[in-house]
């Protein structure tokens, strides 16, 4: 695993589009896994506008969201498949028919989940997931106390998980319905790639946890750090939590403070991530980050970082 701390969160959401977009020009065919949220929104956008002014082709990619609402009727606007048509499908060359997300409104939830598991196996996999981390350290809606291997499922939302949605319920925690469909931890982390994007003051602290502390069901996005050795790099900026970090190779960060990673990680600044697990951090008033998995980045060269840096300057212009 990588994680890449931005300057800010600009920054941290373009690399995370150029990531993908960097997937579909390499695999024109990619299953993507697709997240939702206020970072997504950005990313989505970037998305949008890399298909409309560099040719970034979607219409052989098949796309599998994270979660779904239970409960809203079929054409609530407020479905993450109404928000994933507007934010993004309709807004680039893809074939509807070919985005997926889990059915909320299905009698037999339980059925729908194995029919979303199957789907997902019959497309091989997903080639790339996008994650956000939400506020309780979950990704998905794998609150805390979620199996490390379980499978697409509802689940209960938290208090804490209701009070970070209800913008889309007039800002009110009490009108987000309860429950929801989500893939599993262990579904997630079969994506061949992972890259995850982080913003927000707010999410340091859990981020922190999530990169740097013990894996654990109490926080679900601890299990992308679980199985393969992590490597960071950081700007000279902010802090991400609260004691200085030492890192197996002696170098110490400029002014990130937690606890001593407990998988081996080496920070560096200013590189690009070289295998495919990626965190992109960013705007944490000390960070913006972004993590990425096994072989996502496996192909990364220096030159990618080169071609990067290039392709940020356009990005940046139009995120401002």
């Amino acid at each position: 695993m990588e994680v890449i701390i931005m300057p800010d969160t600009a920054r941290a959401t373009a690399l995370g589009t150029w990531l993908i977009a960097r997937q579909v020009r390499a695999q024109p065919d990619s299953v993507l896994g697709l997240a939702t949220g206020r970072t997504m929104e950005r990313v989505n956008a970037t998305r949008a506008r890399m298909h409309r002014e560099e040719a970034i082709d979607f219409s052989r990619c098949r796309t599998f969201n994270l979660d779904e609402y239970i409960g809203l009727p079929t054409g609530d606007e407020r479905l993450y498949r109404h928000y994933m048509n507007r934010h993004l499908f309709q807004q680039v060359n893809i074939d509807l028919r070919n985005t997926h997300l889990p059915d909320g409104t299905a009698t037999d939830l339980k059925a729908a989940c194995r029919a979303y598991e199957a789907a997902i196996a019959r497309c091989g996999g997903i080639d790339l997931q996008l994650l956000g981390i939400g506020v309780s350290g979950h990704i998905g809606f794998n609150e805390p106390l979620s199996a490390l291997r379980s499978r697409t499922r509802d689940k209960a939302l938290t208090p804490a998980t209701l009070r970070q949605n209800a913008g889309l319920f007039g800002g009110d925690p009490n009108n987000v319905p309860r429950r929801a469909l989500t893939m599993g931890v262990g579904t997630i982390l079969e994506a061949r790639k992972l890259v995850v994007v982080v913003t927000g003051a707010e999410k340091a602290k859990i981020l922190a946890q999530a990169v740097e502390g013990p894996v654990t069901s109490m926080v679900s996005a601890t299990a992308i750090t679980s199985t393969r050795t992590a490597k960071s790099s950081w700007t000279k900026r902010p802090r991400l939590c609260s004691r200085a970090a030492t890192t197996t190779d002696g170098f110490s960060p400029t002014n990130p403070i937690g606890s001593k990673p407990a998988v081996g990680w080496g920070y560096r600044e200013g590189r690009m991530p070289r295998r495919s697990r990626a965190l992109i951090a960013g705007g944490l008033s000390a960070a913006e980050f972004i993590l990425r998995t096994p072989d996502a980045m496996d192909s990364g060269r220096a030159t990618d970082a080169d071609q990067f840096n290039r392709d940020e300057i356009a990005m940046n212009s139009d995120l401002k």
